[in-house]
C-alpha cells in the first residue's frame, strides 16, 4: 500500500528483456532495502529481486505488468517516481494508492501557469467511468486530485490536473512530453461500491 507522495527519483541504470519478461536495475538513493520489499516504481508495486548499499535495487517486471503500464517503454537513463511501501505508523498524506496499474493515459497537453502546471490526460471510458471531479488519482504513481472531467463526443474522458511547484519539481511528471504516455491507477474505492451496490448502480456498458 502506498499514499501517492513520491519519495525520490530513481534514474534506470540497465533494463534487460527476457522472454516477454524485462529486468531492470534502478539508483533508488535508498541505502537500507531489504530483498522482498515492494517499492512503488511510477506508480506500479514491484518487489526488490537484489539491492546493495549504493541504492541500486533490482525488479522483476512480469509480462502483465508490461502490457498495461508505460515500464514496457523504459531506457536506460530514465527517471523514474519512487515510493516505499506506507508504514501503520505513516501519516496518510495522498490516498490509498495499491500500486496495481489500471491502464495508461495519454497525455494531451502539458501547459504552465502562474502558480502551477496544467496536465490533460486521455482515458479510456473503462476507467474514466471511475473518476470524480475533485476525486483522486494516481498518474505516475502520484497522488493528484482531478481539477476538471470532460467526456466527448467518442466517450473518450479528459482528465484535467493542477501540478503545484513542488510536485512539479520532485517528480517526473515534468519528464513527460505531449504524446507520451502515464501509468493511471484510479480510485479503488469507485470499484469497490459498483461492486458492492449492483442493485443500485447501472454500470457503462463501455
Amino acid at each position: 500500500m502506498f499514499t501517492g507522495l513520491i519519495e525520490k527519483i530513481g534514474k534506470v541504470q540497465s533494463v534487460e528483456d527476457r522472454r516477454g519478461q524485462r529486468k531492470a536495475v534502478i539508483q533508488t538513493g535508498f541505502t537500507d532495502l531489504q530483498n522482498g520489499e515492494s517499492i512503488s516504481i511510477n506508480g506500479i508495486c514491484l518487489t526488490v529481486t537484489e539491492s546493495n548499499p549504493k541504492g541500486d535495487a533490482h525488479f522483476f517486471i512480469s509480462e502483465e505488468t508490461l502490457a498495461c503500464s508505460n515500464l514496457k517503454d523504459l531506457q536506460e537513463g530514465q527517471k523514474v517516481n519512487l515510493e516505499r511501501a506506507v508504514k501503520a505508523s505513516d501519516r496518510m498524506g495522498g490516498h490509498f494508492v495499491q500500486g496495481h496499474v489500471d491502464t495508461t493515459g495519454l497525455l494531451l497537453n502539458s501547459s504552465p501557469g502562474h502558480d502551477h502546471h496544467k496536465l490533460s490526460i486521455a482515458l479510456d471510458p473503462k476507467y474514466g467511468r471511475y473518476c470524480v471531479e475533485k476525486g483522486s488519482i494516481a498518474v505516475n504513481g502520484v497522488s493528484l486530485t482531478i481539477n476538471h472531467l470532460q467526456q466527448t463526443k467518442q466517450n473518450e474522458f479528459i482528465v484535467s490536473l493542477l501540478i503545484i511547484p513542488h510536485t512539479w519539481k520532485h517528480t517526473n511528471l515534468s519528464e513527460i512530453q505531449p504524446g507520451g504516455t502515464v501509468n493511471i491507477e484510479v480510485d479503488v474505492l469507485a470499484k469497490y461500491i459498483e461492486k458492492l451496490c449492483p442493485n443500485f448502480i447501472q454500470p457503462l456498458s463501455n
